[in-house]
């Protein structure tokens, strides 16, 4: 395989590409902390950039910095190397969001296209990665790896979503793996194939004849996982981690149902006075 640096991608080259993101405290007038960013270096295809401050609907009162991640080029394909590292510092809060879908595709030469994700949120921080759809196009053959590191007290909202093909197109193959620690303990291990390569992906036990699959995780040492509320639909599940969290999972056939399907669990989720408790930042 021969690589080039980003600024090649017209070449026909596969690109290796390294992301970082960090945060830092900051001394406020009223002598609380606020968020700023400490660490900020884009290289294509995955541009960050800062858009000023938000706030969390899942952790009321919970507000602090946010970046959007863009795309700068086509991609991944074929052979590219993507590396994301993100630390968000101790008593902090980040929000990551994407301006838009993630489009997995063929190289020239038929080479396994990987993004590798390292992520530690410190104690007294909150993380908040809310990801647009990632797209596996036909012939496309991509690994996707995260591990994510979060110290005790530390806090998560991920959301992630898979669209298996575009439109009347069967999707390449996939494989998605996501590994979550937390106080130095393993939390949540999951790993998805899909594609020809992965026998019985279409069956029940993993698409179920869907196209678009996700899910959202909640991680907060005060939440209280005994008081789940049902799934809103047959299509939807919400289940207790083996820690301090939950996730909901959903199927749909399209990307637009599946995010209203994940939106109405969560709405449902969030209506339970007892299901996120509020807490001070």
């Amino acid at each position: 395989m021969t690589t080039a640096s980003p600024a090649q991608r017209g070449t026909g080259h596969a690109v290796i590409a390294h992301t970082r993101l960090a945060t830092a405290s900051t001394p406020r007038a009223d002598g609380t902390t606020g968020t700023r960013i400490h660490t900020l270096r884009s290289e294509p295809p995955l541009l960050l950039r800062i858009t000023g401050a938000a706030t969390s609907e899942v952790f009321p009162g919970c507000h602090g910095a946010q970046v959007h991640l863009v795309a700068g080029a086509a991609g991944p394909l074929g052979g590219d190397q993507l590396h994301l590292n993100i630390d968000v510092a101790a008593a902090t809060t980040l929000f990551l969001r994407e301006v838009g879908s993630t489009l997995l595709l063929p190289g020239q030469h038929a080479d396994t296209s990987v993004t590798r994700t390292r992520i530690h949120v410190a104690s007294g921080a909150t993380f908040t990665w809310e990801a647009e759809p990632v797209i596996a196009a036909h012939g496309c053959n991509h690994h996707n790896d995260v591990h994510i590191t979060l110290d005790d007290g530390a806090r998560l909202l991920l959301r992630e979503s898979i669209v298996l093909g575009r439109h009347g197109e069967q999707p390449g193959d996939l494989r998605q793996r996501l590994r979550i620690r937390y106080a130095d303990k393993p939390l949540y291990a999951q790993e998805l194939a899909i594609g020809t390569h992965a026998p019985g992906w279409a069956g029940p036990a993993v698409s179920g004849g869907y196209q678009s699959l996700g899910s959202i995780i909640v991680i907060d040492a005060a939440f209280p996982h005994d008081h789940l509320v049902p799934a809103p639909g047959p299509e939807t599940a919400v289940s207790p981690l083996s820690g301090p969290g939950l996730i909901i999972t959903a199927a749909a056939p399209d990307a637009l149902a599946l995010s209203q399907l994940l939106d109405a669990a969560l709405r449902t989720l969030l209506a339970r006075p007892c299901a996120v408790p509020k807490l001070e930042t």
